[in-house]
């Protein structure tokens, strides 16, 4: 980040308005066990609305303490999010994260009631790779994306939070290569029907929901976001872009721009859920 001298990291932190619930088993598949950890506000009353929260690394590194500096500020802000552990390229190709992460969500809305979640009231939000799987996990409802689950509800969400995610794998503005093959299971050249279903832009049948696209300055990380609000504006779905200049790639881990992207998230939420 030596272009950006002005940046600071954020520090871990823990708060006294937020109840931290970690540790739980959304799936077993054999031996292994993907979890998630719940931040809720404190506060008693009714039902709060929920954020699913999908940390990025390229579907191949990163795990969801990335997400928890934000998990912990919107909670404080009066929702429940909710982070979450995803099998990564080198163990799963995709579609498996997709899979996984729908069943987090069902796993959540049959908790609901344990954490305070209004599961009629439920958002999806990722940043980088994970914002491209918060997108196509917000705008499918396909047998091809909902994959094998035992719970007898939805994985359906209201909205969908976009930070610097592509909604296109092959795009003009799009730079996606090694790392998407990877995840993938090929080249484009090699498996271009796939790159495209996994591309939310190319759906056949989008289940489109209201969306928030945050973005740096980078145009390869939103590479299908104009032809996306096209679709959007065509439906008459609610749709808004913020676009943080002269930033990195991952300004949401940073200030000066954390605490306005929380604030973006908590306005456009609010809209959404008429808070």
């Amino acid at each position: 980040m030596k272009n950006f001298p002005q940046i600071k990291p954020l520090a871990i932190r823990s708060s006294g308005t937020v109840i931290e619930s970690r540790g739980h088993v959304y799936k077993k598949l054999g031996n292994r066990e993907l979890g998630l950890d719940v931040f809720s506000p404190v506060q008693a009353g009714s039902s709060r609305p929920g954020i699913v929260m999908i940390h990025g690394g390229g579907w191949r590194s990163g795990n969801k303490e990335l997400q928890v500096p934000m998990a912990i500020a919107l909670a404080e802000r009066g929702f429940v999010t909710a982070v979450v552990e995803y099998r990564l390229s080198p163990e799963a190709q995709y579609p498996a994260a997709i899979h996984d992460v729908k069943e987090a969500i069902r796993w959540l809305k049959v908790h609901a009631h344990e954490f305070g979640i209004d599961s009629g009231r439920m958002a999806i939000s990722g940043s980088s790779a994970g914002g491209q799987i918060a997108a196509l996990v917000g705008f499918t409802n396909t047998q091809e994306y909902e994959g094998a689950t035992e719970l007898e509800v939805n994985a359906s969400v209201k909205a969908v939070v976009d930070m610097d995610g592509i909604l296109a794998f092959h795009h003009p503005e799009s730079a996606e290569g090694q790392v998407a093959s990877e995840w993938l299971g090929g080249t484009y050249a090699q498996k271009p029907q796939i790159w495209d279903a996994a591309s939310p832009l190319y759906l056949k049948s989008p289940d489109l929901k209201p969306m928030l696209f945050i973005n740096s300055q980078n145009p390869r990380f939103h590479a299908g976001r104009e032809e996306l609000i096209g679709k959007l504006d065509e439906r008459g779905v609610y749709s808004e872009v913020h676009t943080f200049p002269d930033t990195p790639h991952p300004f949401w881990l940073y200030e000066p721009w954390f605490e306005s992207t929380v604030n973006t998230i908590v306005a456009f939420l609010g809209i959404v859920f008429h808070l």
